[in-house]
């Protein structure tokens, strides 16, 4: 097999299964940390998360991506970059205290500057673990890099859950967060030891620092479009509204963010690495879509057929019900899928050398969802309004996805059939999947919620299943052939 194929295979092999691992662990005590939380402390938890996730998008001003796409790197550039991470980590942290009060009396949250503390401090742990950590992707070492993320969540999950155990209150989700980024950089300096040297160069690192800050523009923008909608969901409907959309969201989006985290890892550096080769990166480009529809399609069928009893059973601290993110879950479950397909594009931009497109297309996407959602905000209630921003993620991607084909057609050579024919498998599948369980449902007239639930996730898993089997039936059958 070509480098290339084996490098994405092995990387989706090692980070796709500390993906699953590691959602799976946040997932399960995600859902046993709302038990302990009001649905307010749950969305104060999740405005002051997405708030974060934005400020950490400048970590490094995009260095980190810079040292897996340069062809060389050196020592003295290594400890350049550390420092240079380090400072803008400050910087941004100190930016963040100033504009917490401003942030407190926008929301009209009592207390909320206080809990951007824990931003500030996962600043500094994540610009502290940047280098080591990228020297990781650079060399392909997913291996470590899967042991490092499922440890980092499984030590998150387990504070945060610890947290709201003892009546913490939105601090879990806060803390949660933070300790996250030091998780990684104990795990990190475990897997990849790095000790900067007391020596700084700017020189030596300008040509890194200009290409990260395209990169760092559009990972910005990037995070600003995951998150904008967490914010103005806050702003126009408050925290008790946006617990009930987060509940939503990060049942269907979050495994496509995961999916999405675990395509930048694994194939921005094999398209760095191959960037000069079109007909590899072409290649590794059908692939990896193919096998990102694979891994989204059912699982997100699943969670639609059994939104109305999953919802129902997720109750918060006073015994209330999620009941009303069950329409919203729906929805989002199919714009996950295209969401999906779409972040393929980033890495294949920035690993080929296209950052600015990179940068376009995350301004556009930010544009467009952002108009959307303060439509939505401004024309619609609380309930209605969950349910109309939701129909904003799922109308937005289509769009995307004919302007981000036409820029694969147009610079990789890579023509539509060849984008369709890895879909084929996957999608009748799914369609199978789905048919299968609303037979079984209206011949057992099955309304209970746990039945429901079992039923859904059986089918994916034999879906799955017969996917991997005809996969490899398939792959026999090629090498006898060759």
């Amino acid at each position: 097999m070509d480098d290339h194929h084996t490098n994405l295979r092995r990387g989706f092999n090692w980070l796709g299964s500390a993906t699953v691992i590691a959602k799976l662990i946040d997932f399960g005590t995600t859902l046993a940390v709302l038990w302990f939380l009001t649905k307010d402390q749950v969305g104060i938890g999740s405005l002051v998360w997405s708030i974060a996730f934005v400020v950490e998008a400048t970590e490094g001003l995009g260095t980190g991506a810079a040292i897996v796409q340069a062809r060389s790197i050196s020592r003295l550039q290594l400890d350049s970059v550390f420092w240079f991470t380090m400072g803008i980590a400050v910087i941004a942290g100190t930016l963040v205290w100033l504009a917490a009060p401003l942030i407190e009396g926008f929301y009209a949250i009592p207390g909320l500057a206080l809990y951007f503390l824990a931003v500030i401090a996962k600043l500094l742990f994540v610009g502290a673990a940047l280098v080591p950590l990228q020297m990781l992707n650079r060399e392909l070492k997913y291996e470590r890099i899967a042991v490092i993320n499922v440890c980092a969540t499984f030590g998150a999950a387990v504070t945060r859950l610890a947290i709201a155990a003892m009546g913490g209150g939105a601090w879990a989700i806060v803390i949660g967060y933070a300790v996250h980024g030091l998780y990684m950089l104990i795990g990190v300096q475990i897997a990849n030891p790095f000790i900067p040297r007391l020596r700084f160069q700017f020189r030596a690192i300008d040509g890194l620092v200009k290409f990260g800050m395209r990169a760092a523009a559009a990972e910005t923008m990037q995070q600003l479009f995951r998150n904008v909608d967490y914010m103005l969901v806050g702003w126009f409907y408050g925290p008790a509204s946006l617990a009930i959309y987060r509940v939503a969201f990060d049942i269907t989006m979050e495994p496509a963010v995961a999916i999405g985290e675990l395509i930048n890892r694994t194939a921005l550096p094999v398209f760095a690495r191959f960037s000069a080769a079109k007909e590899r990166v072409r290649q590794s480009f059908v692939w990896a879509i193919g096998r990102i529809v694979t891994l989204v399609g059912p699982l997100m069928a699943a969670f639609f057929l059994c939104s109305d009893g999953l919802t129902g059973l997720i109750h918060d601290a006073n015994g209330v019900s999620y009941a009303a993110a069950a329409l919203p879950l729906k929805i989002l479950a199919g714009a996950a899928v295209l969401r999906a397909a779409y972040q393929l594009l980033y890495p294949l931009a920035l690993g080929t050398g296209k950052p600015g497109m990179a940068v376009r297309m995350s301004a556009s996407t930010l544009v467009l969802l952002t108009a959307g959602l303060l439509a939505a905000g401004m024309l619609f209630d609380a309930r209605q309004g969950i349910v109309a921003m939701s129909m904003v993620w799922l109308a937005l991607y289509p769009m995307l996805l004919l302007w981000g084909a036409r820029f694969v057609v147009k610079n990789y050579e890579i023509d539509m059939g060849e984008l369709v024919k890895p879909l084929a498998m996957p999608l009748t599948a799914t369609v199978v999947m789905v048919a299968t369980v609303t037979l079984v449902r209206l011949l057992s007239n099955g309304r209970d919620p746990y039945l429901q639930v079992t039923v859904a996730f059986i089918a994916m898993g034999l879906t799955y299943a017969a996917m991997f089997w005809y996969g490899r039936r398939r792959a026999a059958a090629a090498a006898v052939t060759e």
